[in-house]
């Protein structure tokens, strides 16, 4: 697990850049967190540097449930299943179909036993100082040989 210290908003912004460079199609990441926790800042950076548009925009699937994008790395779907009880209705929003390119997904414990196993789950949560800290569980080795997450350090964000 990595903790990554995100004291405003800028910051959160650079980690969902650097997330962006090492995504490919057939990777999941899970956005945990309560409301209001940065989850959709978080979605929308990381949803601009993959389609490479800083002014894209980027509605919160709040009440379309999934918002998909097309990018160079394939279809990039986001889901924010905060409105359904369960995984029974995932499907119905194309679930399958979306695996096989990007999946963000927020609020991910509604999706029961069809949480990937090999996703990316990010955490966030609110620390002393009114910023934020960046949970990251998966995906160890993946990240530490990335150029961006290899450092050892947060000097990307």
């Amino acid at each position: 697990m990595r903790e990554i210290s995100l004291p405003d908003t800028q910051a959160t912004t650079a980690l969902g850049h650097a997330l962006a460079s090492v995504l490919r199609a057939g990777d999941c990441v899970l956005l945990e967190g309560d409301l209001g926790a940065g989850k959709t800042t978080l979605a929308r950076a990381l949803l601009r540097a993959l389609c490479d548009d800083a002014d894209m925009e980027v509605p919160s699937p709040s009440y379309t449930l999934v918002q998909v994008y097309d990018a160079p790395v394939g279809e990039v779907a986001h889901f924010d299943l905060w409105r359904l009880d369960g995984p029974e209705g995932v499907h119905e929003l194309g679930w399958d179909d979306a695996r096989e390119g990007v999946v963000l997904v927020e609020w991910p414990q509604r999706l029961g036993t069809l949480a990937p196993p090999d996703a990316l789950r990010i955490t966030l949560a609110p620390d002393a100082t009114g910023g934020r800290i960046a949970r990251l569980e998966g995906w160890d080795t993946r990240l530490a040989q990335s150029a961006v997450f290899g450092t050892g350090d947060a000097s990307w964000a």
